[in-house]
C-alpha cells in the first residue's frame, strides 16, 4: 500500500474537508463514472466512461464546454502528421549531403532565386527553404548569418531600425508574425445548436400535432392556439438558450517578447515580430519564429513541441544556427535573427491548423452532469406515471372538463378529439421531463466559470485551465516564491562589503582600489544576461534583465561603468548560465593572449565557501583566513537580518594554454569554480509589497496555509516571513518550521511526509525541492497551489493542484505548465484567485438549491394533480416559462453572484463534499414544502377559498389554475433572494450591488405581468384582479420569514447521504461475508 493511500485511510484527507470519512483508493477508477476530481491528467477511458452514463437530452447544453474527445483525436493526429513532415525534410536534406560525399556523386545546389522585393537582397522562398530544410550549404552561399543578416537589412548587435516604414516593408516582403483563427460563431449557430435539445425537438412535434388537429376542429381563427403557443414558447426558450452560450463564448491573449531594435531592447507583442529582427534568449524562453543563432553561451533547445522527440540538441552560430519557431530554450543564452515568421513556420501552419478551441470539463461539471442525470432519470419516471395515468383516465371516461363533461367516451367521441387529448396529455407528459431534467446545471457551470474568468482578468489573473477556477476554492495550502510575489521586485544595491570592509555608501568608487574597481567592472558587464542602453541624446540609462541583474547593472552603472567598451576589452569564450540548483553562474573571458579571467556571481555564502582569498585595501591578494570568513559570514549574517539578498561577486585569473582549443571540448568545459579571489558582497533590498500581510492573514483566516519557498538565505526569508506575517513571531522560526532545502531533500520520504505539514519557510531551496514538498503535501491530502517563474520550476507547477505562473518574470516554460497565469506577480492576486474559486462552488450550489426546489415542487404538484383529479393545474406553456426561469434566467441571476468576505471566513471546501450539503436540503424542503402545501390547497379548494362557487365553471377553473401558476412563479422570484444566501438570515445583504440580479428578478416580474395580461390564449390564463395579484405577491413573500425560521433549525455536520452510503457499504459488507 502507498504512502498516499495510508495517509488518506488514516483520515488525513483534506480535500474530503476536515472530518474523518472513507473513500475509493483509486481517485481515477472510483465506483461511479462521474467520480473525476482531478482532470489535469484524467484518462481518456475515464472521460468517455462519464458521457456514456450521464443522461443525455441536450447534448449541446450539456456537452457544450467539455472536451471533445473525438475533435482532440483529430488534433492530435494533426500535430503527428505535421511534424512527420518536417522530418522528412529534414531526411531528405541531410540524404543529399549524405550523397554528395558519396565517389562520382553529382553536387548540385539549390538555385537561388531572385528577390522578389527590391528593398531587400533575399525572397520569402528562399527564407523558408533555409529555415524549413535547415539546409548549411544554402546558408554559407548567402555569406553565413551575418550575410544574411545584411541581405535583410539588420545588424547583428543592434538589429533593425525598428521605424514604422520599415515594419511596415518588412511585413509586406516576408508576411507578419500571425496565423489565421477560427472564426467567431455567428449567433444562428448557438440557435442551431439550442435546436438540436432532444426534449424541445418533441415538444415542437406535439405542438405541430397539436395545432393540424386544432384547425382542423375549430378552424384556423381559434384552433392555432394550443398548438401555436407551445411553439412560441419553445422558440423563447430555443433564443434565450442561444443568448447566454453565445454570449459566454471564448477570448483569446497574446504574449509580450523583448526584442534589439535601433540597440534598444525594447517588449513588443508576439505578433508584431518581423523578419530581420535580433531577439536575446534566455533559459525558459519560447522561440517565436524560425531563426538563426547570432551568438549563443551553452545554448540549447528543447525541440520536442515539434519533433516529438525530447532530446535537448545544443546550438551554435557555425555548426547548428537553425531554431524552430514553437521551441524552448533549455540551458544558456544567446541572441537570434528571426528568418521567417507566421505560417511560414512549421509553428504557425501547426497552430493554424489547430486554432480552435478545444473546452475541458471540471470535476464540477461532471459531477453536475451526474446530479443532472439522477434527477433527469427520476423526472422520466415521474412523466412516464403522469402520462400512463391521464390517459388511462381520458380512455376509461374519468377525465372530464371543468363544467363536468366526460371528454371522452367510447363509440362517440371523434377520433380527432380522442387524438387532441391524447396530444396535450403527451405534450404535459413530455413537458414535465423538460422541467425536471435540470439541463442548467452544467450551463450554471460554465457561466459563473466564463463570469469568473472575466472578473480575474480585471483581478491580474489569467485562467488557462477552466478547472482551475473551482479547484482554487478547495486549496488548503499555497507555496509562494518569495522575490516579486512577496516582494515588490524592485531591487537596490544598498550595502557593500569588499576589500573586509563596508563601503558606505556603496556606489563611493573612491573607496575601492583600482585594481578591485576594474575587476569588479568587468565582471558585473561581462556576467550578466542583461544590458544597459545610453540614448544617443542622452538622458539616463536604460537596463534590462531579471531584477537582481538590474540592481546590479545600476550599481556597476553609479561606479561609474561604461558597459559597452568595457564589453568591448574582452570576449567571453565560455559561459556557464545561472543555475538554480547550483545557485550561481560564471563566464570566462579573454583577456589577452595569455590571461583569462573567470568570473563568478551568486547566493553569497556558496559563492564565499569557494573562495580562498580576497583583495585587500592595497590591492594584494591575501588569503582568506578563518578571522576574515568569519567576519565575511557575519556580514551576510546581518545583510540577511535586514532583509536583504546576498550576492558575491569573485574572480580567479587562469592560464590560457589550459582553456580547451578544440570547440567541442571547450562546449563541455567545466569553468574552474574552486580558488576564487572574492572581490565583494552585496546586499540587495526588496521591500514587501503594501498589503501582503492582510493578505496572509485573510487566508490564514480561510483556512489555507500560506508556506515560503525561496531559494534566498534562510536568514534573509525569515525576516521577510516575519515582515509578511507567514511567521507570527521569532519563537516560530526554529527547525522544522524554517528549513533549508538541502536538509529536507536528505530525508526519508517518511520524514518528509512527517514534518511537510509544519514547515512555514523553507530557505535556499532548489525547484526539485520544491516538487518534493508539493508530493509530500498532496500525500498527506493537501489541495496544493504553487507559485513558479522559472523554468525548473514547471514539475512543480504541474504535480501541484493549481500552478500559478507569474507573468512578467515568469518564463514561457513556466506558463505553459500553470493553470493560472499572475499577471502583476502579487500575492495579493493569489488570494483574489482563491476567493473567486470558492465563489464558482458557492454560486453552483445557490443555483443546485433553487433549481431542485423548483423540480421537486412542481413535480409533486403536477403528479398529486394529474392521479387525484386527472388534469394538471401547470399546463406545459406555463411550465416552459417556469424551465425559463429556472434553468436560463436562474443560472445567469445566481452563477454571477460576486465574491464576499464571508466566503473567506470559511474552511475550505473539500472537493469530495457532496454538493448538497445538509444546509441546503433543509433551506429546500423547507421551500418546497410550503410551495406544494399552499399550491394543492389552492388546486383543490381554491374555488371555495376564492368565493368562486357562483361564477361559471369554466372561468372558476381558470382563474383558479391562474393563480396557482402565479403564485407558483412569484415563489420562485422570492425564493431566488433565499437561494443568494443559503446559511445567512440577512438574505438581503449587497443584492443591490449585483445589478444582473436585479435586472433579471426585475425581466421575470414584467415578463409574467405580460402573460397574465395579454398572453391569456396562449398560456391559458385569464387576467387577474389586483386583490388576486396581491395574494399571489404575498404568498411569495412568505417565502423570506420562512426561510429566516428555517435557517436557525440546526442540522448535522454528518451529510445525510454518508448515512446511506455507509448503510449500503455494511450490507455488502455483510453479503460479501
Amino acid at each position: 500500500m502507498t504512502e498516499e493511500i495510508r495517509y488518506k485511510k488514516d483520515g488525513f484527507d483534506l480535500e474530503a474537508g476536515s472530518s474523518r470519512r472513507d473513500y475509493p483508493e483509486d481517485d481515477d477508477d472510483g465506483d461511479g463514472p462521474f467520480d473525476i476530481f482531478r482532470t489535469k491528467s484524467a484518462p481518456v477511458h475515464r472521460l468517455r466512461r462519464w458521457r456514456q452514463a450521464a443522461l443525455v437530452l441536450n447534448a449541446s447544453r450539456r456537452f457544450r464546454y467539455t472536451l471533445d474527445l473525438k475533435k482532440e483525436q483529430e488534433r492530435r493526429q494533426l500535430i503527428a502528421k505535421i511534424r512527420t513532415h518536417a522530418q522528412v525534410i529534414r531526411a531528405a536534406v541531410l540524404f543529399q549531403e549524405a550523397v554528395k560525399g558519396l565517389p562520382g556523386a553529382v553536387t548540385s545546389t539549390l538555385p537561388l532565386t531572385p528577390a522578389q522585393n527590391s528593398d531587400f537582397g533575399i525572397s520569402s522562398e528562399e527564407l523558408v527553404a533555409i529555415s524549413k530544410e535547415h539546409d548549411l550549404s544554402v546558408l554559407q552561399q548567402n555569406g553565413g548569418v551575418k550575410g544574411l543578416a545584411e541581405k535583410v537589412k539588420s545588424n547583428q548587435e543592434n538589429g533593425i531600425s525598428g521605424d514604422e516604414t520599415d515594419i511596415i516593408n518588412r511585413k509586406k516582403a516576408f508576411g507578419s508574425n500571425t496565423y489565421p483563427r477560427k472564426k467567431g460563431r455567428s449567433f444562428w449557430s448557438f440557435v442551431w445548436d439550442a435546436c438540436r435539445d432532444t426534449t424541445l425537438i418533441i415538444l415542437m412535434v406535439a405542438a405541430t400535432a397539436s395545432l393540424v388537429l386544432g384547425i382542423k376542429t375549430e378552424g384556423i381563427k381559434e384552433g392555432w392556439y394550443d398548438g401555436g403557443s407551445i411553439a412560441l414558447a419553445v422558440i423563447i426558450v430555443i433564443v434565450f438558450t442561444a443568448c447566454l452560450i453565445s454570449i459566454t463564448d471564448g477570448s483569446h491573449s497574446y504574449e509580450m517578447i523583448l526584442v534589439i531594435r535601433g540597440g534598444r531592447r525594447t517588449k513588443i507583442s508576439i505578433f508584431e515580430i518581423v523578419v530581420g529582427d535580433v531577439l536575446p534568449l534566455k533559459i525558459g524562453d519560447q522561440v517565436p519564429a524560425d531563426g538563426l543563432v547570432i551568438s549563443g553561451h551553452s545554448l540549447s533547445v528543447d525541440e520536442s513541441s515539434m519533433t516529438g522527440e525530447s532530446k535537448i540538441v545544443h546550438k551554435d552560430p557555425v555548426r547548428s544556427p537553425f531554431l524552430m519557431s514553437g521551441c524552448k530554450i533549455a540551458d544558456g543564452y544567446g541572441t537570434m535573427l528571426v528568418t521567417s515568421v507566421g505560417i511560414n513556420t512549421e509553428w504557425g501552419l501547426l497552430m493554424a491548423s489547430i486554432s480552435e478551441d478545444n473546452g475541458e470539463e471540471t470535476p464540477l461539471q461532471v459531477r453536475l452532469n451526474g446530479v443532472a442525470t439522477f434527477i433527469g432519470m427520476v423526472g422520466l419516471g415521474v412523466a412516464l406515471v403522469v402520462l400512463i395515468v391521464l390517459v388511462a383516465r381520458f380512455f376509461t371516461g374519468h377525465t372530464k372538463d371543468p363544467d363536468g363533461t366526460v371528454q371522452f367516451t367510447a363509440g362517440k367521441t371523434k377520433v380527432g378529439d380522442a387524438i387532441d387529448g391524447f396530444v396535450k396529455i403527451f405534450t404535459v407528459a413530455v413537458t414535465i421531463v423538460v422541467v425536471a431534467v435540470p439541463e442548467g446545471l452544467p450551463l450554471a457551470v460554465t457561466l459563473t466559470l466564463a463570469y469568473s474568468m472575466r472578473k480575474m482578468m480585471a483581478d491580474k489573473a489569467l485562467v488557462r485551465r477552466l478547472s482551475a477556477c473551482e479547484t482554487m476554492g478547495s486549496a488548503t495550502t499555497i507555496c509562494s516564491d518569495k522575490t516579486g510575489t512577496l516582494t515588490l521586485n524592485e531591487m537596490t544595491v544598498v550595502e557593500v562589503s569588499a576589500c573586509g570592509k563596508k563601503i558606505d555608501p556603496p556606489d563611493n568608487k573612491s573607496l575601492l582600489p583600482s585594481k578591485v574597481f576594474s575587476l569588479l567592472i568587468e565582471g558585473i558587464a561581462q556576467n550578466t544576461t542583461g544590458s544597459v542602453f545610453v540614448p544617443e541624446g542622452g538622458g539616463a540609462p536604460e537596463l534590462s534583465g531579471s531584477p537582481t541583474e538590474k540592481a546590479i547593472l545600476q550599481w556597476g552603472v553609479n561606479l561609474g561603468m561604461d558597459f559597452l567598451s568595457v564589453r568591448l576589452d574582452s570576449v567571453i569564450i565560455h559561459a556557464f548560465p545561472f543555475n538554480s540548483e547550483k545557485k550561481r553562474g560564471g563566464v570566462a573571458l579573454k583577456v589577452s593572449d595569455s590571461e583569462v579571467h573567470v568570473h563568478w556571481k551568486g547566493a553569497a555564502e556558496i559563492v564565499l565557501a569557494c573562495c580562498t582569498s580576497y583583495i585587500d585595501t592595497d590591492d594584494h591578494v591575501v588569503p582568506l583566513d578563518e578571522e576574515k570568513l568569519s567576519s565575511y559570514k557575519k556580514a551576510i549574517e546581518d545583510m540577511a537580518v535586514e532583509s536583504l539578498r546576498c550576492v558575491a561577486i569573485a574572480y580567479r585569473p587562469y592560464d590560457a594554454k589550459s582553456v580547451p582549443s578544440v570547440a567541442a571540448e571547450l562546449e563541455n568545459w567545466q569553468l574552474p569554480e574552486s580558488d576564487l579571489i572574492l572581490l565583494a558582497i552585496v546586499g540587495i533590498k526588496d521591500p514587501c509589497r503594501p498589503g501582503v500581510k492582510d493578505a496572509v492573514q485573510l487566508c490564514t483566516n480561510a483556512g489555507v496555509k500560506v508556506r515560503m519557498v525561496t531559494g534566498d538565505n534562510l536568514q534573509t526569508a525569515k525576516a521577510i516571513a516575519l515582515e509578511c506575517g507567514i511567521l507570527s513571531s521569532g519563537t516560530d522560526a526554529t527547525e522544522p518550521n524554517i528549513i533549508e532545502g538541502k536538509i529536507f531533500r536528505t530525508l526519508t520520504e517518511s520524514q518528509r511526509l512527517d514534518i511537510a505539514d509544519k514547515i512555514s519557510v523553507m530557505g535556499r531551496s532548489s525547484p526539485n525541492d520544491k516538487l518534493l514538498l508539493v508530493q509530500a503535501l498532496r500525500k498527506r491530502g493537501h489541495v496544493v497551489a504553487v507559485t513558479g517563474d522559472g523554468t525548473n520550476d514547471a514539475p512543480a507547477l504541474h504535480e501541484a493542484d493549481i500552478g500559478l505562473a507569474m507573468g512578467i518574470q515568469g518564463t514561457e516554460v513556466a506558463k505553459e505548465s500553470s493553470d493560472i497565469i499572475i499577471l502583476d506577480d502579487n500575492f495579493s492576486s493569489v488570494v483574489k484567485v482563491v476567493r473567486w474559486g470558492r465563489s464558482v462552488y458557492a454560486n453552483i450550489q445557490k443555483f443546485i438549491q433553487f433549481q431542485l426546489t423548483v423540480n421537486v415542487a412542481a413535480l409533486i404538484i403536477n403528479v398529486v394533480a394529474a392521479v387525484s383529479v386527472g388534469n394538471v393545474p401547470l399546463n406545459a406553456v406555463q411550465l416552459l416559462w417556469v424551465n425559463l426561469i429556472m434553468d436560463t434566467l436562474g443560472a445567469l441571476a445566481l452563477a454571477t453572484e460576486p465574491p464576499t468576505d464571508h466566503l473567506m471566513r470559511r474552511a475550505p471546501v473539500g472537493r469530495r463534499e457532496p454538493l448538497i450539503t445538509n444546509i441546503m436540503w433543509r433551506n429546500l424542503l423547507i421551500q418546497a414544502s410550503y410551495q406544494v402545501t399552499v399550491l394543492l390547497i389552492l388546486n383543490f379548494r381554491g374555488r371555495d377559498i376564492l368565493n368562486l362557487q357562483n361564477d361559471d365553471k369554466d372561468h372558476a377553473f381558470r382563474v383558479n389554475n391562474t393563480l396557482i401558476f402565479n403564485a407558483f412563479v412569484f415563489c420562485q422570484v422570492f425564493n431566488e433572494f433565499n437561494a443568494r444566501k443559503p446559511d445567512e438570515v440577512n438574505v438581503f445583504k449587497g443584492v443591490t450591488k449585483n445589478r444582473l440580479f436585479m435586472g433579471i428578478i426585475g425581466l421575470e416580474v414584467v415578463l409574467q405581468v405580460i402573460i397574465i395580461f395579454f398572453l391569456g390564449k396562449f398560456a391559458t390564463t385569464v387576467r387577474l384582479s389586483w386583490k388576486l395579484w396581491l395574494v399571489s405577491i404575498a404568498l411569495g413573500i412568505i417565502s423570506w420569514p420562512l426561510a429566516a425560521i428555517g435557517k436557525l433549525i440546526p442540522v448535522p455536520e454528518k451529510p445525510i447521504a454518508e448515512f446511506f452510503t455507509k448503510k449500503i457499504r455494511r450490507e455488502r459488507n455483510s453479503d460479501d461475508g
